[in-house]
């Protein structure tokens, strides 16, 4: 009897060490990142809206933004020469083949020659507000998109969440299996939207930095070309 006792444990303890090293040397699924992300559920969808959308707007602004940041470094230094010289049709004409914010709130300026100098400040003002409004156009979709993903992102998670534990509730039982699963699958949702929100972040930074650099730029160049036009002579 207590043969086949000690015959019947060794052999529950072998089956069991079995077991363990099956499972040990068992090779374990890989998660890949595309797998995760359709497994995010409908929240997905607006989410990678977003994304695009950050991205489409990012490179259109960026490239008419760089556009209009060519190199004019020597644009003040010609039109100072062709007006100190009286020549405000090679100025003008200058301005036009330039074709840039810069160029066409000087072009402003140079019409107004011959008024008051508070007529032309506010005329170059005036046109420098709207070619900055113009290089800013659909840059503060950015700032809604970051703010938006994250929080949509934490939608989809607690919309999981509250699937998850409906259907414990159906069942009456907790299944650790099925709990843990089911809120990895929703935490990507979470994941993704800060991750578009982050970036789309980064990018309305970037293009605003770019922006300040163009202000600033026509700032300085509308103020000397003003003290041009006051200096004794002009």
């Amino acid at each position: 009897m207590i043969t086949l006792l000690i015959q019947d444990t060794t052999k529950a303890l072998q089956d069991t060490a079995n077991a363990v090293n099956q499972a040990v040397t068992q090779p374990q699924p890989e998660l890949h990142f595309i797998d995760l992300l359709f497994k995010g559920g409908w929240v997905m969808v607006p989410l990678a809206f977003l994304a695009l959308l950050a991205l489409v707007i990012f490179f259109e602004r960026y490239l008419t933004i760089k556009k209009a940041t060519k190199d004019e470094s020597n644009l003040m230094g010609q039109i100072r020469s062709y007006i100190q010289s009286g020549n405000l049709e090679g100025a003008m004409s200058l301005l036009r083949n330039n074709n840039s914010p810069l160029s066409r709130m000087l072009q402003k300026g140079l019409k107004r020659i011959g008024r008051p100098i508070k007529d032309i400040e506010g005329a170059i003002e005036n046109v420098g507000k709207l070619e900055v409004s113009k290089l800013e156009k659909n840059i503060s979709i950015l700032g809604i998109v970051a703010g938006i993903a994250p929080m949509l992102g934490f939608v989809g998670t607690i919309v999981g969440v509250i699937t998850i534990f409906h259907q414990v509730s159906i069942k009456g039982a907790i299944e650790i299996g099925t709990i843990s699963g089911g809120l990895y699958t929703k935490m990507i949702t979470s994941a993704t939207g800060l991750i578009i929100g982050i970036i789309a972040y980064v990018l309305y930074h970037i293009l605003n930095i770019m922006v300040e650099k163009i202000i600033l730029k026509m700032e300085t160049d509308a103020i000397d070309f003003i003290d041009l036009l006051e200096e004794p002579g002009k």
